[in-house]
């Protein structure tokens, strides 16, 4: 038993969804991650060409009497992490054609701000076996945030940009279905139907989440979200009705090592570094008074003056203010325009010069 308003962190809580986030203390969490019902039954056995049967999702927590019902559990178990959620966190939910469009809606009525929608291709998904529809190669994610107030919800841009070999993270992810060793399984068969692959846990938590902070999981299954939280040094907190399951997610998760701190330390993001002002390059000396700054094309000019501003003709102002009147632009980043000359000769940006200050406070 749990008193109401206690924080189970690290821990995977046997029992009905709803039932068990209304226990939790509002605006506790910061990611919430679910992998729903997709209320996809199939009606009658479905068989591969060599008539061998498919193994699909049969199970009882995937049934509903009707779309209504559907409906009324997802309101149900999305208001209930609504009201868990931080006004800076954000929710991604996974689904297929069967539920996502009516998950999708539901968002909306709740309240929610949708941010993105994401595509998850798969690169090996299972065959159309009857031939009368298009192979179901992907899934789709919603990522939204709490409301459309919620300004500060994290997204580690630039992270991911790293991640992504300097480009940025598209909205389409390639990534092959859970298999191999990763696949949990009983007497040779699949121990959950759905088990999601580590390496999508992996890109959502690393997006959209931070070290030390909390993920929910309200439909943990076989705690793919937990194992890879914490490897990734988050918190974590799963909820599933199904024993079997809970056991299963307790022994894989205790068998998972947190990396070491060194290694979970990711590329902040620009915008959230602090800010230097541009004096503070010149009162280091990092730029001498009377400097003379150009841009790139050596077009524009501007010298340098004691209490960190530019003067260009009879113009005095910010590094971002000359910058702009000398474009005829209504504004200007003084960082990247303005160009010092290095001792090699070389012109480079004085956002370097800032750099060298930011390292120097870390």
């Amino acid at each position: 038993m749990r008193p109401p308003g206690h924080l189970p962190l690290d821990c995977v809580i046997q029992g009905d969804c709803v039932a068990e986030l209304s226990k939790l203390p509002e605006a506790s969490v910061d990611l919430v991650f679910a992998d729903p019902p997709y209320n996809l039954q199939l009606r009658g056995e479905l068989h591969r060409p060599n008539q061998s049967l498919v193994d699909g999702v049969d199970d009882d927590w995937d049934r509903f009497g009707s779309t209504f019902d559907y409906d009324a559990f997802t309101a149900a178990w999305l208001t209930a992490c609504r009201r868990v959620l931080k006004n800076s966190g954000s929710i991604w939910v996974i689904g297929s054609y069967h539920n996502i469009f009516r998950v999708g809606s539901m968002l909306q009525d709740l309240g929610y701000w949708i941010l993105n929608d994401i595509v998850w291709r798969k690169t090996n998904p299972m065959p159309n076996f009857r031939g009368r529809r298009f192979t179901n190669a992907h899934e789709t994610l919603i990522w939204a945030a709490r409301s459309p107030d919620s300004k500060s919800y994290t997204f580690n841009y630039d992270a991911l940009k790293q991640f992504n070999d300097g480009l940025q993270m598209r909205s389409d992810w390639e990534l092959p279905v859970c298999g191999g060793p990763e696949r949990l399984r009983e007497g040779g068969a699949k121990a959950h139907p759905t088990q999601k692959p580590e390496a999508l846990l992996h890109r959502v938590l690393l997006a959209a989440s931070r070290r030390d902070e909390l993920v929910l999981d309200p439909f943990f299954g076989s705690g793919t979200t937990g194992a890879v939280a914490k490897r990734l040094g988050r918190h974590f907190i799963g909820i599933e009705r199904d024993a079997d399951y809970v056991a299963m997610a307790r022994k894989r998760i205790a068998a998972v090592e947190t990396l070491p701190e060194d290694s979970l330390q990711i590329t902040p993001n620009r915008r959230d570094a602090a800010r230097i002002p541009f004096g503070w390059v010149v009162e280091r000396g990092l730029l001498e008074p009377g400097t003379v700054l150009c841009d790139p094309n050596r077009r524009h000019f501007a010298k340098v003056r004691a209490d960190g501003t530019l003067v260009s003709a009879d113009s005095v102002g910010s590094i971002h203010q000359i910058g702009a009147r000398l474009q005829h632009l209504p504004a200007c980043n003084g960082w990247t325009f303005w160009h010092y000359q290095t001792p090699e000769g070389t012109l480079a940006p004085i956002a370097l010069l800032r750099e060298k200050i930011r390292a120097e406070l870390h």
